[in-house]
């Protein structure tokens, strides 16, 4: 059963525990609602809304596939450097929707622009005009179902009375809460930082548990800060910080239509200007939303459908770091390596396949495997002191580390992803119900 805001709170589940999750408080610039629109059978919060109310700088990597949402064309077709809404809404992609599904969208945005315009004048003392192409969406759910414009549209009375100005950590986790789908636990990370000597702070939801393989599953992610801080520069940050995190998992290799990660930054901290990426000032900030991004990564996989074991593959000392992607994935998304772990069965040859199909070259005796810390391959041969029961004891472990050396090279990369299960088959061959 799927962990949701009513039975979150007195869950005796050891993954759902609110006091394991940190403490993400107050970021100045940021208001959250969360509601049920009644989007699934069952009374939960599908409809959450991050509201900007003096506007946010804003940038977003969205899905590389070539099928994608209408609200990805939406956001893709928004020019505006400042947002003043994001809406994220569960149970349904609006994906292969149609005109219908854009109308929609743009009905939406028509309606809570004007709701938004009207709390301007009611709560601040210099109100702007919200137009609705200052809206972001998040779609995620089924693919092909009619989108629940009217639904939605009913509901937007209840989202902007349930605006919270003051945020704490409880609002957090009812928002990570709202944007689940098949997810068993909400997603949240946090980093405080400097930019400069100012003190700044770095929030992040997620949400994704299968349809997992970003190329920048269903894969949402959102980060907030309250950084001083342009959406170029956001955007570089962005671009060059999800290579090696939401780009880094998979749980089952299949790409979403809906798959983006954006980060807002509000402009309050009121730290130095940053002209360039690479203005000594940032590499604080860039550390710290690294950690962030790959925190709300690592959560993803290892909440993956069906997951009982979170596995890390790290290939190392490769001459170019595409290579070791390659070989990383190959393994990660290898069905057969997947199942052996899920089987606790200490087959090394099935590793063996995966880094032969990845179609990179490889000096065989330089070739290096260890499971966590026990060597398996060692010059391209097994090692003489290779014991399987020792190896088949590691695999009982519920976090995996698969550690390939290629020793060719200097280059590095870590992939993310967890077992295949018969949960997981159970799961998808009844997603819709």
């Amino acid at each position: 059963m799927a962990i949701y805001l009513s039975n979150f709170l007195s869950s005796k589940n050891k993954k759902s525990k609110m006091g394991d999750f940190q403490n993400l408080e107050h970021l100045d610039g940021v208001s959250i609602s969360a509601i049920s629109a009644n989007l699934y059978d069952g009374k939960r919060d599908d409809l959450v809304m991050f509201y900007f109310r003096d506007g946010a700088n804003y940038a977003s990597v969205y899905t590389q596939s070539k099928i994608i949402s209408e609200n990805i064309k939406w956001n893709l077709n928004l020019k505006n450097k400042k947002i003043n809404a994001l809406m994220i809404n569960a149970r349904n992609a609006n994906a292969f929707t149609g005109k219908k599904g854009y109308q929609g969208l743009k009905e939406i945005a028509d309606e809570l622009a004007i709701q938004l315009s009207i709390k301007q004048k009611n709560d601040e003392e210099k109100p702007m005009t919200i137009k609705p192409n200052q809206i972001l969406f998040g779609c995620t759910g089924t693919i092909g179902e009619k989108y629940p414009t009217e639904k939605i549209k009913k509901s937007i009375p209840d989202l902007i009375e349930g605006i919270k100005y003051t945020q704490s950590k409880y609002m957090w986790m009812k928002a990570a809460l709202g944007i689940m789908t098949t997810d068993l636990v909400p997603k949240l990370a946090m980093e405080e930082c400097k930019i400069g000597n100012v003190d700044v702070r770095i929030y992040g939801i997620a949400k994704g548990s299968g349809m997992i393989f970003p190329n920048m599953a269903t894969t949402l992610g959102y980060v907030f800060t309250d950084a001083s801080l342009s959406s170029s520069i956001l955007q570089k940050l962005l671009r060059k910080n999800i290579q090696t995190t939401f780009n880094a998992i998979s749980c089952d290799g299949d790409t979403s239509t809906n798959d983006m990660v954006t980060i807002f930054a509000t402009n309050k901290s009121k730290n130095s200007m940053i002209k360039t990426i690479n203005d000594s000032k940032l590499e604080e900030f860039e550390k710290s939303l690294h950690n962030v991004l790959l925190n709300l990564s690592k959560r993803i996989a290892a909440d993956g459908e069906g997951a009982s074991k979170f596995i890390t593959v790290n290939v190392n000392n490769s001459k170019t770091q595409e290579e070791a992607k390659k070989i990383a994935f190959s393994i990660a998304n290898s069905p057969l390596v997947k199942t052996a772990i899920a089987g606790e069965d200490p087959n090394w040859g099935r590793i063996i396949m995966a880094i032969g199909k990845a179609n990179v070259n490889i000096s065989l005796s330089k070739l290096e495997i260890t499971f966590g810390k026990i060597k398996i391959i060692e010059k391209g041969e097994l090692s003489i002191d290779y014991d399987e029961i020792e190896v088949a004891e590691y695999m009982k472990n519920e976090k995996i580390d698969l550690n390939i050396n290629l020793n060719v090279g200097k280059k590095n990369f870590s992939a993310y992803t967890m077992d295949l299960t018969k949960k997981y088959i159970e799961i998808n061959s009844d997603y819709r119900s």
